[in-house]
């Protein structure tokens, strides 16, 4: 299964006091493809790919192939056409050099990103005794909005070139939105990377499903990044500025009572509701202060005040639970 998240400001973290993980060993394994491939010989990339291929024997076809789409299919030879008309022109196409060069400048190393991880993945190695940790791999895949995802759950691919920061001029050109180019920052990489992590281990269908399902789905995605990542800002796992969530926190009646009157939190059209669970610019039919992906904030403190009714719950047993009705009924939630 592949799972993505298609893309520290100051806040504080309304999260649980977390535990101590500092003793906890993990082995953090991570890879740069990104410039590996850029030290391909162009004129020979038949031959660099049988090398690649030694290194990267469970990544490498899956990012030729079903990432990027050249149809090389394992056959790395000269002739074959994916090579050809496919990845050698990429690797020598100005822009992609250029890409490679610009994630090089800002990335010359990935060792900040690597200790995140690891320590996000300490508190998954105390929640989860038998978790192992991920193979990291950092890649490039020409601003194809591949940022975080994973595939199965042994490899965490991370496309750089999706976290240049906002003041990178071509995100722009290809029509990457503003709400999100904010977000193309290398703060966002363990947030999304765990988000991605999440969403491997519990899968949600949204067809068929009331807004609330969803609401509440994300709230427990956010309630895990707490856990996993608890130091890290309201602001920034929410993708919120604090300007925003600070409107959150003042209008939450206003939010929950929005939701309520216009008969949403029981709607079942996707293309209705969808839109207050994902990103966007504002949240319709609310004021232009407020941000977008509203229900992924009040879904979580739906969960938050769920998990204050139950303080014995295991993270596992919240997740299990299928019922996002039982769930708002049982926390007993009063917005503020």
């Amino acid at each position: 299964m592949i799972v993505a998240v298609l893309l520290f400001q100051f806040s504080c973290n309304d999260g649980p006091k977390h535990p101590d993980v500092s003793n906890i060993a993990i082995q953090l394994k991570s890879l740069r493809l990104d410039q590996d491939l850029a030290a391909i010989d162009t004129n020979n990339v038949a031959a660099g790919l049988q090398q690649l291929q030694t290194k990267y024997p469970d990544f490498l076809n899956f990012y030729l192939d079903t990432l990027m789409g050249f149809g090389i299919n394992g056959h790395y030879d000269s002739s074959e056409r994916g090579i050809k008309l496919g990845l050698q022109p990429f690797l020598a196409h100005k822009d992609i050099r250029g890409l490679f060069d610009t994630v090089q400048q800002h990335f010359p190393d990935t060792k900040s990103i690597d200790e995140a991880l690891t320590d996000g993945f300490r508190y998954m190695k105390h929640y989860y005794p038998s978790f192992t940790a991920p193979e990291v791999i950092y890649l490039i895949t020409g601003l194809n909005q591949w940022s975080v995802f994973t595939v199965d759950s042994s490899i965490l691919g991370v496309g750089l070139d999706m976290y240049l920061g906002p003041q990178y001029p071509f995100y722009s050109a290809v029509q990457i939105p503003d709400y999100v180019i904010g977000h193309c920052k290398p703060e966002y990489i363990p947030v999304n990377a765990f988000q991605a992590i999440y969403r491997n281990r519990h899968p949600f269908e949204m067809e068929e499903r009331t807004l609330l399902d969803m609401m509440i789905q994300r709230g427990k995605e956010q309630y895990f990044l707490t856990k996993v990542l608890p130091e890290t800002a309201d602001t920034l796992r929410f993708g919120y500025s604090k300007k925003q969530l600070d409107w959150c926190e003042k209008n939450e009646a206003e939010v929950y009572n929005f939701f309520i009157t216009k008969n949403l939190l029981y709607d079942t059209h996707l293309q209705q509701v969808a839109r207050y669970i994902t990103e966007g610019p504002t949240s319709t039919g609310m004021p232009p202060e407020s941000p977008g992906n509203i229900g992924t904030w009040l879904g979580y403190r739906i969960v938050k005040a769920y998990m204050e009714q139950h303080p014995d719950m295991k993270m596992e047993t919240l997740f299990g639970q299928e019922s996002a009705q039982a769930i708002l009924q049982e926390s007993k939630y009063k917005p503020k």
